[in-house]
């Protein structure tokens, strides 16, 4: 089978399994993207990402700017290195070189809302990608949401909703760490309102560091003496801190359960090595290419399906997917995701 083939199944599995229940979402009609109309006439597009340094970011780059050319646009990428001056500066240089449509992951998705006005009035549509936007035309990301509820549910079987549980949220304000800690929150509330659950540590991390990451577990199995149940990681380089901190206080044996998110190679192999409990999965190909398709469809002109609002802005929700050490071969070796050879655990 293919890796569309596998991937597209799991994520139909995943659909089928569950609806993320996000109390801003509501239901929204089609939207119709303004535009010319017609052929895309070699629209420029600007993909403006708040960094290129991490281990995924060049694979959404090359995502995006391959299905963009098969929609007949011309796209560039921009990389602000998470500062904020550079992404509006790299804003007004991709409004200069008339880019029809900005795609942008926010250095600050608060910020950015800046970023739109700009663009609004020079006719050009803003899509926010992987980060919410204020105002933005589309909004296409993975379902934060429901990753934290799927950390939190497999937390809560795996210890039989019991215990002490620490939270390591991503940067402060960020929309994708305040949705999956909302995820959170709202799945563990039964067990924590009956004091069956205690979640003894909850911290944001700037630019979700691993090292802080590290630090904040190594201060709560101090606190604790050691007794942690469960620790959940809005992303992999937080989760990959927490293997660090229970191994150096040498807890490894323990069986505290581990979440991450994004499916890094490091932490797929630690599922599988037993290290690391579950990753969940935010395929980068699918989100790319949604993003570069309403992209052409905002050049062209065409109606764009979205099922929700968040804020007022029309919302593209991509799945996400539960990787175990059952599965991790199937969903992140035989899909294509990442290399045997980067997976020794999982490859046997």
């Amino acid at each position: 089978m293919t890796r569309t083939g596998f991937l597209a199944m799991a994520l139909l599995l995943s659909l089928c399994a569950c609806k993320s229940k996000d109390s801003a979402a509501q239901p929204a009609p089609s939207v119709t993207a303004p535009g010319a109309g017609g052929d895309v006439g070699g629209g420029k597009v600007a993909f403006l990402l708040s960094t290129l340094q991490e281990e995924r970011y060049k694979k959404d780059q090359r995502y995006f700017e391959d299905a963009a050319r098969a929609h007949g646009l011309q796209p560039f990428t921009l990389s602000a290195d998470n500062d904020n001056a550079r992404q509006l500066s790299q804003i007004e240089d991709a409004l200069s070189r008339q880019a029809r449509v900005l795609v942008i992951q926010p250095t600050d998705s608060a910020a950015a809302g800046s970023y739109v006005a700009k663009a609004h009035e020079q006719g050009a549509k803003v899509v926010a990608y992987d980060r919410f936007i204020p105002g933005a035309d589309f909004y296409v990301a993975h379902d934060s949401y429901r990753v934290g509820v799927i950390q939190a549910e497999e937390a809560i079987k795996a210890t039989g909703g019991k215990g002490n549980f620490v939270l390591l949220n991503g940067q402060s304000g960020h929309s994708v760490a305040s949705e999956i800690a909302r995820g959170y929150h709202e799945t563990l509330k039964p067990w924590v309102d009956r004091g069956d659950i205690t979640i003894v540590v909850e911290k944001n991390h700037d630019a979700w560091s691993p090292e802080q990451a590290l630090t904040t577990v190594e201060d709560a199995i101090s606190k604790t003496k050691g007794n942690i149940a469960a620790v959940l990681a809005n992303n992999s380089g937080m989760a990959r801190g927490a293997v660090q901190a229970v191994s150096a206080a040498g807890l490894g044996d323990k069986g505290i359960f581990i979440a991450g998110a994004d499916a890094d190679a490091a932490n797929v192999n630690y599922v599988c090595e037993k290290k690391q409990s579950i990753e969940v999965l935010k395929d980068i190909k699918p989100l790319a290419e949604q993003a570069a398709t309403v992209a052409a469809s905002l050049v062209k002109g065409q109606n764009v399906e979205s099922k929700s609002r968040q804020n007022g802005v029309a919302v593209i929700a991509v799945p996400v997917v539960l990787v175990t050490a059952e599965n991790a071969r199937l969903l992140a070796i035989d899909s294509g995701f990442h290399s045997a050879s980067a997976l020794p655990a999982c490859a046997k």
